[in-house]
């Protein structure tokens, strides 16, 4: 079990980032973390207290610089400094190509790309003072692989691998471990709000497998990193 480990989770209250909240709060950490509407973070911060999980949340669109330094600013006078980054807010808009308006573009490079920067950039001086730090980018099997509709969330997602993998080199000396998680269709209100939802939704993944999978990295004796991790359904 960790000892005073603290967490901050994006996206957190829906989800995997939710799944997360709870995985990482029931194996020993402090949990703190955000997302976009104030009520929702609110009644996740009263669920994870019920559960008996310290937890400070903040609202913040991750998206905006001021919004990002303010909710981290909260969350580290509350629980002390981050040690453990999980970005996982993200958003997916699914259109043809000639569809897709630069609004959505632009949503979606700020919530899946432009945050990680933020939210990161903001975490990292406080890990490196300590000299450890584990940071866990959630991508998506998009990441590696087209498919129809899915220019935006694809280029967003090959960009966040290319972004984990160029930032675990330039901190793995310093004691932080950089992991990249790609999930496969994972059962979200995200995936069933696509106009094409998988057909197969009964055996595709849950919230709590992707919790496990990064709580599993995450509790690998600090000498061993895994880089980049799948995750697919078994038996699609």
């Amino acid at each position: 079990m960790p000892q005073d480990r603290i967490a901050f989770v994006t996206g957190a209250t829906e989800g995997i980032g939710r799944a997360i909240a709870f995985a990482l709060g029931r194996e020993g950490w402090h949990v703190g973390f955000c997302a976009r509407t104030a009520a929702k973070v609110e009644s996740l911060e009263h669920e994870l207290d019920a559960a008996g999980i310290d937890a400070a949340g903040a609202a913040a669109d991750v998206g905006v610089e001021a919004e990002v330094r303010a909710a981290v600013a909260h969350v580290t006078a509350r629980l002390g400094t981050i040690d453990t980054l999980v970005n996982n807010a993200g958003v997916l808009i699914a259109k043809p190509f000639l569809e897709l308006s630069l609004e959505e573009w632009d949503r979606t490079m700020a919530t899946n790309l432009r945050s990680m920067f933020l939210v990161t950039r903001e975490v990292l001086p406080g890990m490196r003072s300590q000299r450890r730090g584990d940071i866990v980018n959630i991508a998506s099997l998009a990441g590696r692989n087209g498919f129809a509709g899915g220019t935006a969330y694809t280029a967003s997602k090959h960009a966040v691998l290319g972004f984990s993998k160029s930032l675990m080199l330039e901190t793995r000396k310093e004691g932080i471990r950089v992991i990249a998680v790609c999930p496969g269709s994972v059962a979200t209100a995200m995936l069933a709000d696509q106009p094409t939802p998988p057909a197969n939704a009964e055996r595709i993944m849950q919230p709590d497998d992707v919790a496990a999978t990064v709580l599993g990295a995450l509790l690998l004796p600090a000498r061993a990193l895994v880089s980049e991790l799948d995750v697919r359904p078994t038996n699609p």
